[in-house]
């Protein structure tokens, strides 16, 4: 049986109601979440065991993050108690062609200021088949950035499959820096999973004959970025999705996988987007589920890819829908029919 961990901060989101800016907001909704976080709910509700590890203060908001988790069956057991503050993410909505915004409040959180003693990855690796992170863990600070390269070493000597998520966040860290540590983890990583935009920040590989802000896109493009990765770093598959943006409320979502030398496309679909945040993590739950599980190239991407249209719809970073109502979606029902 596949057990998987996550490596990364979780948050505490606080937004606005509906669509308010901040400044016309009087209270706020508070909710938690975090790449990596996210990608542990959506496998624990797959019925995927899964752990996520970081570092929250023992206080009560540190417990009320760990009980976000337990609720939806994430193994929390493995999380270090210490430290003083919970990182914080204020997130508004963008509509129509007023684009959302975040805004971090997370310097000096719990995690970032860990350090190597605080995480025993013979313990946490003891019967995991799988680990994941993004680029973010590591570019919350340089402590973080070494321990993140001493948990992929000590994944791949246990023959544990590494992914990640390349995530860059400019607000985190600069390009150049990125490149630097990125390059050295990505050593460790069997499948790298990058949108549009990030392996262009990252590693400086760009998709031709595209523009991401006009949403044209071009798939042989993304083939060349996809292996000109694998060159680099010998990964056995790259997942990049592909998202066009026609507005705020509305992108055209699909994603490529590369594979053996060969990629595949899923289907198009058009989204009305309730909440954009942890679209991307979704995404990579649903691949890694499809992974675990043997799935063809093409029915991954396409799990992937439908579980990810499912979590647009709806509200904060945690991804609430099973595998039975990804399947459905993957299969050619988008209707939005009422079940009954």
């Amino acid at each position: 049986m596949s057990k998987v961990i996550t490596f990364g901060e979780l948050m505490l989101r606080l937004a606005p109601e509906n669509y308010l800016r901040f400044v016309q907001s009087e209270k706020y909704e508070a909710t938690f979440g975090g790449a990596e976080a996210n990608v542990a709910v959506s496998l624990a509700n797959y019925g995927v065991d899964t752990a996520f590890v970081t570092k929250l203060p023992e206080h009560e908001i540190g417990q009320a993050a760990v009980n976000s988790l337990r609720k939806f069956g994430v193994d929390t057991s493995l999380i270090t108690r210490g430290g003083d503050r919970v990182g914080i993410y204020y997130c508004e909505k963008g509509a129509s062609q007023r684009p959302s915004k975040v805004i971090y409040d997370r310097a000096y959180s719990a995690i970032a200021l860990a350090n190597e003693e605080d995480f025993e990855w013979d313990k946490i690796f003891k019967g995991a088949t799988w680990f994941h992170f993004t680029g973010i863990t590591p570019a919350l600070s340089d402590s973080m950035a070494n321990i993140t390269l001493k948990a992929v070493k000590a994944a791949k000597e246990k023959g544990i499959t590494v992914s990640c998520d390349l995530n860059f966040r400019k607000k985190l860290w600069s390009k150049e820096k990125a490149n630097s540590v990125m390059g050295e983890l990505c050593k460790y990583v069997d499948y790298c999973i990058a949108n549009e935009e990030d392996a262009k920040d990252v590693f400086g590989i760009e998709a031709d004959n595209t523009d991401i802000n006009t949403g044209k896109l071009d798939r042989n493009g993304y083939i060349s970025v996809a292996k000109k990765l694998t060159d680099r770093f010998n990964f056995k598959g790259v997942a990049i999705t592909l998202r066009e943006s026609i507005s705020a409320n509305d992108n055209n979502w699909s994603a490529m996988l590369y594979t053996n030398g060969q990629a595949v496309f899923s289907k198009k679909y058009a989204m009305h987007i309730v909440d954009r945040v942890g679209g991307g993590d979704s995404f990579g739950a649903g691949l890694i589920y499809s992974l675990i599980n043997n799935y063809d190239s093409q029915k991954a991407i396409e799990f992937a890819v439908a579980a990810s249209c499912l979590k647009h719809s709806i509200e904060g970073d945690y991804n609430m829908v099973s595998v039975k109502e990804v399947e459905t979606l993957a299969g050619g029902n988008a209707s939005g029919r009422v079940q009954r």
